[in-house]
């Protein structure tokens, strides 16, 4: 079966245009130009990945608001912002609430459409058995392969969006050494670079890791720094 793309835009032209990319693609768009009826119907039906503008009509702040209550229902959502927004408020603001991704119009379509294939394929590959041992960091209860993209935590998979899988790479391939809120940013190839954005990812994974294990602390703050990977 086509993977399902949900599309929320209040401009019909693009919305076509976004969905006829996706067709092309060989995915199955559907489209919606109100956050209210792509709640309802995501509800139900949740897509494969959402692709949501933030201001919808005159809600100038629907696609945050859709997106927190989509996350909330199915936290393992891929959402990708498409606005033309450009400001860094707005850009720190659809990281925080979890989007694997933040684009602005104008935009090429095939560039979208690679865009959400690259994400398919990341998580298809965290799917697959394990390989070879190749691209794989160990370092105490953490197993981290840069291959597939998939992290573990005493053998319990952790589910990280993009971003956060990145910084965590960059914390555990040297433990103990203290990587700055500029090198996590540049590792997690963000090009919107603050210590509130840091701190945000960061609070993102603690909470994913005491999910899992109530007691971690392998993430530890260098004040004014940035942070380490706690050694064994």
């Amino acid at each position: 079966m086509p993977k399902i793309i949900g599309i929320v835009e209040d401009d019909t032209d693009q919305l076509e245009n976004y969905a006829d990319a996706m067709r092309r693609k060989g995915y199955e768009p559907v489209g919606y130009t109100r956050a209210d009826q792509a709640l309802e119907a995501f509800t139900k039906n949740p897509p494969d990945l959402a692709v949501l503008d933030i201001s919808l009509g005159a809600e100038v702040d629907g696609g945050f608001e859709l997106c927190r209550s989509l996350l909330a229902a199915h936290p393992g959502l891929p959402v990708i912002f498409l606005t033309d927004r450009v400001d860094e408020i707005d850009k720190i603001s659809g990281l925080r609430l979890g989007a694997w991704d933040y684009e602005t119009k104008p935009i090429s379509l095939n560039f979208l459409a690679e865009k959400v294939a690259a994400i398919f394929r990341i998580m298809e590959s965290r799917s697959q058995p394990h390989g070879k041992a190749e691209g794989i960091i160990k370092t105490g209860d953490l197993a981290l392969d840069e291959n597939r993209m998939t992290v573990t935590w005493k053998g319990a998979p952790l589910d990280l969006t993009l971003t956060e899988f990145r910084i965590v790479a960059a914390l555990c391939r040297r433990p103990g050494d203290v990587k700055s809120y500029e090198s996590l940013m540049d590792s997690a190839i963000q090009t919107v670079v603050a210590h509130n954005t840091v701190n945000t990812h960061i609070r993102h994974i603690r909470k994913k890791f005491a999910a899992l294990d109530p007691g971690f602390d392998k993430i530890q703050n260098e004040y004014a720094l940035g942070y380490r990977w706690a050694e064994d």
